[in-house]
């Protein structure tokens, strides 16, 4: 079968990849909304997956503000769907929206991940008020219909 390789990360890598996902929030904060127009309210849609989380912030009527993933903040593999970068996510959002806003939102929580409920206490630390809190997960209530049983 063979040895099997063993990486260890060094400090000095880690401190790098450190330095590296901070200057991603600065830069994404700095790129702003297309707009200069002013929201009072909305709302944010956060995707948790075992893979990534993803927030979205839209206006009342659905058009989208502003968006911010962990995989787009220079996080990568298993390092995505970690409450620590979803906290990362909402803090590189909230830089984003810090001059428009919306700050009164609605939020709408989907999937299983482990990002969604650091998220929300990100989202209130940040200095959003949140209205109400929905988890809009799909849930399946009996599915298709089964096959015929086999007969022999």
């Amino acid at each position: 079968m063979g040895k099997k390789k063993i990486a260890k990360e060094s400090t000095e890598d880690v401190l790098k990849a450190g330095a590296a996902i901070e200057s991603a929030v600065a830069q994404s904060g700095s790129k702003g909304v297309k707009g200069k127009k002013k929201f009072d309210k909305g709302r944010i849609y956060i995707k948790s997956s075992y893979n990534n989380t993803l927030l979205t912030v839209t206006d009342e009527k659905g058009h989208v503000i502003a968006w911010s993933s962990a995989g787009s903040l220079g996080f990568n593999g298993p390092k995505k769907a970690t409450p620590f970068a979803a906290s990362k996510v909402v803090s590189a959002l909230a830089e984003k929206l810090k001059k428009t806003g919306p700050f009164d939102v609605q939020v709408f929580v989907s999937g299983i991940g482990g990002g969604r409920d650091s998220s929300i206490r990100s989202l209130m630390n940040q200095g959003f008020n949140l209205s109400s809190i929905k988890d809009i997960t799909p849930i399946p209530h009996n599915g298709p219909r089964p096959r015929k049983v086999r007969r022999v």
